[in-house]
């Protein structure tokens, strides 16, 4: 049988090795430059969950207004159907950008966390007591085991933002192509579905929320704290 996988071009993967090298190196030239004036990995990680809570919470607010907007247009009728139009491209514009974000900081997240486990791991031989070795060492596991449900519900939670962002559009695009009277009366189904999406969505934000309150607790006893807010409900 036929080899129908395109062949791999040599000089990519080179590049692709070479750029992951420099990539690296950068990341210990700058984890030792941040250790050289106190701030040590495990305070990295902790700032990057942190500030991942609080752009969860932005993109959560982002598509709340988003689903606020979404039935103003297909529920109010004494605003122009092309302003209500901007409104909305303007709202999907905001959610897509605070996505975007999110992506980001879950990846910044998972290379500091990498680094620390790494040294964590490789300093367990540094101790000169058995026991206080081992104490490290189950630390360590907890740690893990906390950071890769962490890491399980922010993959969970960003993969729901993707199909929620990908409807959004359609719905904006749909009436963009269709500024009249019989566009507004077809989205009234779509706002239904869509705002059980986005409800589903925002639980799965404000779950990893909670989860990234546990794993910074976990590590340094300090919880995130947030405030949630009630969604719009569709007009039956």
């Amino acid at each position: 049988m036929a080899d129908n996988n395109p062949p791999v071009d040599p000089l990519q993967k080179i590049l692709t090795l070479i750029n992951h090298f420099f990539s690296k190196k950068f990341k210990d030239v700058y984890y030792t430059a941040r250790e050289s004036i106190g701030e040590h990995k495990r305070d990295i990680m902790v700032r990057e969950v942190e500030q991942v809570c609080v752009d969860l919470q932005h993109t959560r607010d982002e598509f709340e207004d988003a689903l606020t907007r979404f039935k103003n247009v297909v529920t109010v009728n004494e605003t122009p159907l092309e302003q209500r139009y901007n409104l909305l491209n303007r709202q999907y514009q905001f959610c897509r950008s605070k996505s975007d974000v999110v992506s980001n900081r879950i990846k910044a997240i998972e290379e500091v966390s990498e680094a620390l486990f790494l040294e964590w791991e490789n300093e367990l031989n540094d101790y000169s007591s058995r026991s206080l070795r081992f104490s490290s060492k189950q630390q360590l596991r907890v740690a893990r085991q906390n950071y890769t449900r962490l890491m399980k519900s922010m993959r969970l939670a960003e993969s729901k933002i993707h199909p929620v962002l990908a409807a959004f559009k359609d719905q904006v695009l749909y009436l963009k192509h269709n500024l009249n009277a019989q566009a507004i009366s077809a989205l009234h189904h779509e706002f239904k579905v869509i705002s059980i999406d986005i409800s589903q969505l925002i639980q799965a934000m404000e779950q990893t929320i909670a989860e990234a309150s546990l794993f910074v607790s976990s590590l340094v006893g300090k919880q995130v704290s947030y405030q949630r807010k009630a969604l719009p409900k569709p007009e039956q």
